[in-house]
């Protein structure tokens, strides 16, 4: 079942136009990933998918309705976004910050009520963070701030989950974690998840789909075999590329190719 889809979408700000005819899906309990360079528009498309951005021109449809003819609430009892920048400079304990995914629901003033409580503890226990509840936000780490983010989204219980650059920043052990996460939120819990990522290799091992930026639209949509392919990522990325196959998973895993810097050090490290 499609929970999200575009139609012919243009995404940009006032004076300018950043991409243009986007039209892809995403199904129920799948992860797309969405990649490209730096500067090709994933944070864009993001914000305007999470309706923080009014597009240009077509159409985003969430579970077959027209995004922008439900209201605010509606939508965000539907979807979840979290940005880049997950930080808070409230003084927020975990619990407290988790508990502001229930706004949608709930609204801003009603109190809690059981239901939502065992909602907001269950997205704690998803997310390792039981035992760190009373720490302030303000205190934790950059990967137990991104953890905290998710509970908060999870919270939320959406049907579409939108995260920009989730694991930026954070080293192999969080990544990981996070990623592990998302995976089990779309395959064992039916949420689509839409999410933007730099690391072609690890987009590869946790997508269903991919969707790759450049040159103001899609370049490619597909399969990670369909869409991670020597011949777009060089052109796209303006860099030459190698694609073989992950050891275990048979993933592609791309590489940079050959260019005349690296080719000095190889040739050099051989003849040594």
């Amino acid at each position: 079942m499609k929970k999200l889809e575009t139609e012919k979408l243009h995404c940009g700000y006032t004076s300018r136009t950043v991409l243009e005819d986007i039209s892809m899906e995403i199904k129920e309990g799948s992860i797309l990933g969405l990649i490209g360079p730096n500067g090709a528009g994933k944070s864009t498309l993001l914000n305007t998918l999470a309706r923080m951005i009014k597009p240009k021109k077509g159409k985003i449809i969430l579970a077959g309705k027209d995004l922008w003819k439900i209201s605010s609430r509606e939508a965000a009892s539907s979807m979840a976004f979290t940005p880049q920048d997950t930080g808070s400079t409230l003084p927020l304990t975990i619990n407290q910050f988790v508990q502001l995914g229930r706004a949608p629901h709930r609204g801003w003033l009603l109190p809690l009520t059981g239901e939502d409580k065992n909602i907001i503890d269950d997205a704690l226990n998803k997310t390792g963070l039981v035992e760190l509840k009373d720490r302030y936000i303000t205190e934790l780490s950059g990967g137990e701030q991104q953890r905290a983010a998710l509970a908060r989204v999870l919270a939320q219980e959406p049907e579409v989950l939108m995260l920009d650059e989730p694991t930026s920043h954070l080293d192999i052990k969080y990544q990981t974690e996070i990623l592990e996460m998302v995976a089990d939120l779309a395959h064992n819990h039916g949420i689509s998840v839409i999410i933007s990522i730099h690391d072609l290799n690890t987009a590869a091992l946790y997508s269903d789909k991919l969707a790759l930026i450049g040159n103001g639209g899609i370049a490619a949509f597909g399969t990670p075999e369909e869409v991670l392919l020597e011949e777009i990522l060089s052109e796209i990325y303006d860099t030459p590329v190698m694609v073989t196959n992950h050891p275990l998973f048979e993933t592609p895993m791309v590489m940079p190719g050959i260019n005349r810097k690296i080719k000095k050090h190889v040739i050099k490290a051989v003849n040594a």
